[in-house]
């Protein structure tokens, strides 16, 4: 604490009050200034002209200027006659210095009666404190929104991550690296944006409400729509529709899009989240490949200062080039079992029974297996950034097939810190093969209890022919996780999704 700000904290009649006490006492206050004619909620604006952040870094040039700020009560040291308060902007915090001399004893006595937590204007001029902190030396001051709750303690701040998640408006007032990660958050998204439109990618929206289930894996959220007295679903992915527009015409597209899915919560999974996809004409996987290398790399650098980050105490070397393994090679390297012995499925079976690995026993097929061996085994030994490649058909419906393995696709993921970051392909766009991928995809699914159907417009679109063309998605949020080393997906999120709290 600044020498300056030794004396006794500000009285403001909260000490030792309950909570419920605490509320009464700042509605008593706000009822004592509406019956005074100075109700701080009927006033609309305030002339700022300066940011904190901005009075510090420029002091040299607006010592003595006159200022104009407004911003938050945090801190408050009484000093009698005079009183410091630490004003936070959305820039940072400054110092003021209130003195009853400056503002006059009327004007003093009412904002003695203000509270830590209030938001306030301030004129005055910028000058240094005997102890060199630079400061707003205050000539006027105004109330302009009352705070009706007390700030957490302000020596032990919101540590309960459930509250902190559940009143993001305080954790933000209280915490400033969280602010700072959902800065950073905004300019990473600017970043990629920055990196698509330079290629000439195109934005593009689609919409969010289908009116099918489609056949893939995961669980979409179901509403109704009641002029057309129909159930409708809330979107699972981008693919279908920008694959739309790759037909249509546009070459290369791309869409930050909001994704819902019905499915678990953890440190990595959220109902609703953010999803970066795009599609390039005349490309393959490995031309995505390529794409993602240059991009995380170079935002690495941009956010992180070089090509070398830490994540949970734990480096991660951005640079490219990053290694690149197909699944066969990387479940050999790190299960140890080669994908050329299993002659059929049952032999691919046998050994999955035998190394205890799960899988879904209806008609398995050799790739279902290795991928449930590469579930088992190799993904959480893929710390550094790598590339997994030529996914299995089984697992791949709108993947194109190897040409010359064609029990494989053209498909990859990649991986850092032993987390799936993105799914990309080259596309299958043969409208034959994929009607036959989508059939037992949504048989399956029904299956399963869910009410899933082909989506007849898409292969309509792809009847009219699409070219090769490459597409890649990844997550938003935990891209964003991994370059603010932030441990959880509810990091990352500003209102992250909690259960309500029962009455």
């Amino acid at each position: 604490m600044n020498e300056d700000r030794k004396n006794a904290p500000q009285d403001t009649g909260e000490e030792e009050l309950s909570l419920s006490e605490l509320l009464q006492l700042r509605r008593d206050k706000l009822a004592e200034l509406r019956q005074r004619g100075q109700d701080p909620f009927q006033l609309t604006s305030w002339p700022q002209d300066r940011r904190a952040a901005e009075i510090v870094e420029n002091f040299e040039q607006l010592e003595e200027q006159d200022v104009v700020i407004a911003g938050r009560i945090m801190t408050w040291r009484d000093m009698g006659k005079a009183s410091f308060v630490d004003l936070q902007d959305g820039s940072g915090r400054i110092q003021v210095y209130i003195r009853i001399n400056d503002v006059g004893e009327e004007a003093y006595a009412a904002f003695r009666k203000w509270d830590v937590g209030d938001i306030i204007g301030v004129k005055g001029f910028v000058f240094r404190t005997r102890r060199g902190e630079i400061s707003v030396h205050a000539r006027e001051l105004l109330l302009l929104s009352k705070s009706l709750r007390p700030l957490p303690d302000k020596f032990h701040g919101l540590k309960d991550t459930d509250t902190r998640y559940r009143q993001r408006y305080v954790d933000l007032i209280i915490n400033p690296k969280v602010k700072d990660t959902f800065v950073k958050r905004s300019r990473i998204l600017s970043l990629i944006r920055e990196f698509l439109d330079s290629r000439g990618y195109l934005e593009v929206d689609t919409p969010v409400l289908h009116t099918l289930e489609i056949g893939a894996a995961a669980r979409p959220f179901v509403t109704h729509h009641n002029t057309l007295d129909m159930d409708m679903y809330l979107r699972i992915e981008t693919e279908l529709y920008l694959k739309r527009l790759i037909v249509g015409g546009f070459e290369k597209v791309y869409e930050v899009g909001r994704i819902f899915r019905n499915e678990g919560m953890s440190v990595k999974h959220n109902p609703e989240f953010t999803t970066v996809e795009l599609y390039e004409a005349y490309a393959d996987y490995r031309d995505m490949m390529d794409l993602v290398e240059e991009l995380y790399a170079g935002l690495a650098r941009q956010i992180c200062g070089g090509d070398t980050l830490v994540y949970q105490d734990t480096e991660i070397h951005m640079a490219a080039p990053w290694e690149r393994l197909t699944m066969v090679e990387a479940v050999k390297k790190y299960a140890g079992v080669d994908y050329a012995d299993w002659k059929t499925d049952a032999d691919a079976q046998t050994a999955a029974d035998r190394a205890q690995v799960h899988y879904e026993k209806n008609a398995a097929t050799k790739g279902d297996i290795l991928a449930a061996f590469f579930d088992a085994f190799v993904e959480e030994k893929l710390i550094q950034p790598t590339f997994i490649y030529d996914y299995p058909v089984a697992i791949s419906p709108l993947a194109k097939r190897r040409a010359d393995a064609p029990e494989f696709t053209e498909r990859f993921e990649f991986f850092i810190y032993a987390r799936e970051m993105g799914n990309a392909f080259s596309e299958l766009n043969d409208p034959i093969d994929q009607r036959e991928r989508f059939v037992r995809q949504v048989e399956e699914k029904r299956r399963q209890g869910a009410h899933a159907e082909v989506d007849e417009d898409f292969l309509c679109a792809l009847e009219y022919g699409m070219p090769p063309t490459g597409g890649l998605g990844f997550g938003l949020d935990r891209l964003v996780m991994l370059l603010t080393d932030s441990a959880s997906i509810r990091d990352v999120l500003l209102f992250p999704t909690m259960k309500p709290i029962a009455d």
